[in-house]
């Protein structure tokens, strides 16, 4: 007996369901029951973006400040002799190239490769294909842009990019993660 109502039940809520005035009505009466809950309202208290602009303007700058001694840290793990632009990204062309500076709305054709400072491979021309990018209009992260600028047909670089050149607080979503500094070493092949 038990059985024949339940069955008698879910037929008569499966025509309900398929009558198309009547899923609007029961979401109606569901939002309605909902409200009337009989539930005081608590009243709401207005966003003051002033409350915590001092304490993440704190964060900000221990954030900024590690990764910046992390930088100076692997640099000097490596050895390596690098010059600093105003905006933070370090740099270092290991190998001179004799050919056309790179310009602003210029194409550039690179092969790279894409380091965590961890050193995990990211990304690389050997699975990617060599770059075309438009300086100055490509897409590309500020930092890379940024190095391209700084170098010659046939230059090869390394390019230590700190998060905010580079992905920021979201990563790229697939292999880089959040506020990841970044070691690219590139070489620059033509510009067109």
């Amino acid at each position: 007996m038990l059985t024949l109502y339940n069955e008698r039940n879910d037929k008569i809520l499966n025509n309900f369901m398929k009558c198309s005035f009547c899923i609007p009505v029961f979401i109606f009466l569901v939002c309605l029951l909902n409200a009337c809950g009989g539930q005081e309202q608590k009243p709401v208290k207005e966003f003051n973006p002033d409350t915590y602009k001092k304490p993440l303007e704190k964060v900000n700058k221990m954030l900024v400040k590690t990764e910046e001694e992390e930088i100076s840290n692997f640099i000097n793990r490596y050895g390596w002799k690098m010059n600093e632009t105003g905006t933070g990204l370090r740099y270092m062309i290991y190998k001179k190239g004799s050919g056309e500076k790179a310009q602003l709305g210029k194409v550039a054709m690179i092969n790279s490769e894409v380091k965590l400072i961890t050193g995990d491979v990211c990304y690389t021309s050997k699975d990617e294909g060599t770059k075309e990018l438009l300086i100055g209009k490509s897409g590309e992260i500020s930092g890379i842009e940024e190095g391209i600028l700084l170098m010659k047909v046939g230059d090869k670089a390394k390019f230590i990019i700190p998060s905010h050149l580079a992905f920021g607080l979201l990563g790229d979503e697939k292999k880089i993660p959040s506020r990841a500094t970044l070691v690219y070493d590139v070489e620059l092949l033509k510009i067109k």
